[in-house]
């Protein structure tokens, strides 16, 4: 046999060992001789290059570290569901639907276990892998083709032989971690010293945004792929007659879904995987139901977030009884200090638990919650424990009712309650607490972008006190950056130069970047506009002043006032000046202004712009774009599969326009 037929011949062996093992669960080799013949495989094709072929399974890993994920659009929006809470919502989905297709016989449904993991799409164009993107918000997502290449049960290539695939094949799935792979990744970064994951959906998060697709390669990633998007000349009846074709491409199929008939059926289904959920090496947090009949799907249709023909029927939430040792504030990235009962551990769900949050202060008073109480919790979604209530005849007398401390518990600064919040919150720039928080935030794209700051730097940067307060980035030296971990002499170059880069910025985007309370980035444009880029002088605003602006309300204007009145604040925002931070001069665009005082709702299935590029056009001519319908809307834009903010517009009386309406509106043929 030739060098490439024994290439050829390795491909086809691996490919063929790798459907068994995930498709078929049905291996037959073992691990030591598949990792004989992939070491032969590379040893061959080292020596012979030019035979190198994307699908070879020696290329899932060795593409160079990204710099940022690309945004990748979704031919078809990738749809969330509607949940059902309870066995009666589950009848009244079913209800609606037998209504809308008109019928009163038995629906025959697809029943799946609704897996705990990150939602993804595949594009295969004539059988082979070429892309793969995260959900996103449905519309666009993250380009992260390089990371999901190294998942093994991902065919990089689709087995034809039986079946010819589509030209144009999208394919989506879950990528999720199993109970075992967790455990064993976790032990790793104990051993290592690194920090544990909270979650297996939080590990595998983290796992598919890793920039380093061999940092992805070393997780225990699994997948399990259940719907399709765009197919080209490919038309099938029923959904599992699409899911048979999937495992027969070579893509791994959650086998324990099935069909039933009727929601009986289904509801019987759901049972039984609640049953079953702690003994399944996977997290599931419910069961999903989908009508079978694809004509059916179409006819019933979707809404603009979610297919009318599926529902996500969520497990109850998991309850055991335990005692409360201890409360103690802490304080999140964002400044929000929350209360955390201390528990005497006990096992729920699945894990052992030995904390819980008490989410604020009126929580604790509504449900009267003290430090020695006996207490029912909960795993709420199975991920965040809480208190479900006190069991009152075990308290004992001498217990306390409790209140969170005045103060910041990190940087002992004053703790700020806005009217109508529930959440106290550390406004001050400096809170040790709140540190990496504020300077990713401060370093992001929309704030002041400064490339090559990643997380993993940030982590670094605090961690050896380098950087304890934001304007500390603006100090950086290439003597201080090079001996980081990862940061040779190049990369810290770069890095100095992105952040002297940065120094050049505008009045709004130095403001968001400050991550002042309920302060984004449209009011960031709103304040620059009518303080003419004069920083100092917002600085010294006062409420009065900020209220006259008609977007700022009185809670708005109180927690910038507030924030200022904090010397520390106004010290790291001069010491940013002072370190060379320019802010450009505004100029001014009253002519352009053709949306000024005018607020507009975009809905449904945009075609000519993405929802981003739509607000940031409305904001760029003076207008607002807003989420929700509400009597100030001045228009709603509808692009294709709308929802129900178009039966509120009509109800208020809000006028519609198509994209085209808008473009005509602001001169863009």
């Amino acid at each position: 046999m030739d060098t490439k037929n024994q290439i050829l011949s390795l491909r086809d062996q691996l490919a063929n060992h790798n459907y068994r093992y995930y498709v078929l669960d049905d291996p037959i080799i073992s691990d030591d001789e598949y990792d004989r013949l992939l070491r032969e495989l590379e040893h061959l094709e080292k020596q012979y290059p030019d035979l190198i072929t994307p699908d070879s399974p020696t290329q899932r890993v060795g593409a160079p570290p990204l710099s940022n994920f690309e945004s990748i659009p979704h031919q078809l929006p990738m749809l969330s569901l509607e949940n059902a809470m309870n066995e009666e919502e589950i009848r009244a989905f079913d209800k609606r639907l037998k209504k809308k297709i008109e019928t009163d016989e038995p629906i025959e449904y697809v029943a799946e276990p609704k897996l705990d993991g990150i939602g993804i799409e595949l594009v295969y164009e004539n059988g082979m892998f070429t892309s793969g993107s995260t959900r996103g918000d449905g519309f666009t997502g993250e380009n992260i083709t390089q990371n999901l290449r190294t998942i093994q049960s991902i065919p990089l290539r689709l087995r034809t032989d039986e079946l010819p695939s589509p030209d144009l094949l999208e394919v989506r799935g879950e990528v999720f971690i199993s109970k075992v792979g967790f455990e064993s990744l976790n032990r790793t970064r104990e051993e290592n010293g690194e920090s544990l994951f909270v979650n297996p959906r939080n590990a595998a998060s983290g796992s598919l945004r890793q920039l380093d697709s061999s940092i992805t390669a070393s997780r225990p990633l699994s997948t399990y792929c259940y719907q399709p998007g765009t197919m080209r000349d490919k038309v099938y009846e029923t959904h599992l007659e699409f899911l048979e074709d999937l495992k027969r491409w070579g893509f791994p199929v959650n086998p324990m879904i099935q069909k039933v008939n009727g929601v009986e059926e289904a509801i019987e289904y759901h049972r039984d995987m609640e049953d079953k959920r702690n003994t399944l090496p996977y997290d599931i947090d419910g069961t999903v139901m989908k009508i079978n009949s694809l004509s059916l799907q179409g006819k019933v249709g979707v809404r603009s977030r979610s297919p009318r023909w599926a529902i996500a029927n969520k497990f109850k939430a998991q309850q055991v009884t335990t005692v409360i040792q201890d409360i103690m504030p802490q304080v999140g990235r964002t400044g929000a200090v929350t209360p955390v009962a201390r528990l005497t551990p006990v096992f729920v769900g699945g894990v052992t638990v030995t904390n819980a949050t008490l989410h604020n202060q009126d929580e604790i008073n509504r449900k009267d919650i003290r430090i020695g109480d006996t207490v029912i919790i909960e795993r709420a979604g199975d991920v965040i424990p809480k208190v479900v209530k006190v069991i009152n005849e075990k308290r004992n007398n001498d217990t306390k009712p409790y209140s969170l401390p005045d103060s910041c518990p990190s940087c002992g600064h004053d703790v700020y309650r806005p009217e109508g919040e529930a959440v106290a919150r550390c406004q001050n720039l400096s809170c040790p607490a709140q540190m990496k928080g504020r300077i990713e935030h401060f370093v992001s794209k929309n704030a002041l972008d400064i490339d090559g700051v990643g997380n993993k730097l940030v982590d670094q940067l605090v961690e050896t006190s380098l950087v304890q307060t934001v304007d500390d980035l603006f100090k950086l030296t290439l003597e201080d950056l090079i001996p980081l971990e990862r940061m040779a002499d190049k990369s810290a170059r770069n890095t100095i130069s992105a952040i002297e880069s940065s120094k050049q910025t505008g009045f709004a985007r130095f403001l968001f970047a400050l991550g002042i309370r309920n302060v984004g980035e449209y009011l960031s444009k709103v304040l620059e506009k009518h303080y003419e880029g004069d920083f100092h002088r917002f600085m010294s605003s006062k409420k009065k002043e900020l209220e006259s602006i008609f977007e700022v309300g009185g809670i708005v204007a109180d927690g910038i006032v507030r924030f200022w009145s904090d010397s520390s604040n106004v010290d790291v925002v001069n010491s940013c000046f002072s370190l060379g931070v320019t802010l450009s001069p505004v100029e001014s665009k009253e002519k352009d202004q053709v949306l000024a005082g005018k607020t507009f709702v975009f809905t449904g299935v945009l075609t000519k712009f993405t929802r981003k590029e739509a607000k940031e056009l409305v904001e760029s001519l003076g207008g607002r774009a807003s989420s929700s319908v509400s009597k100030k809307t001045t228009f709603i834009i509808a692009g294709q599969s709308t929802g129900s903010k178009i039966t509120k517009a009509q109800e208020f009386g809000v006028p519609i326009l198509s994209e085209d309406d808008f473009q005509k509106m602001i001169h863009i043929n």
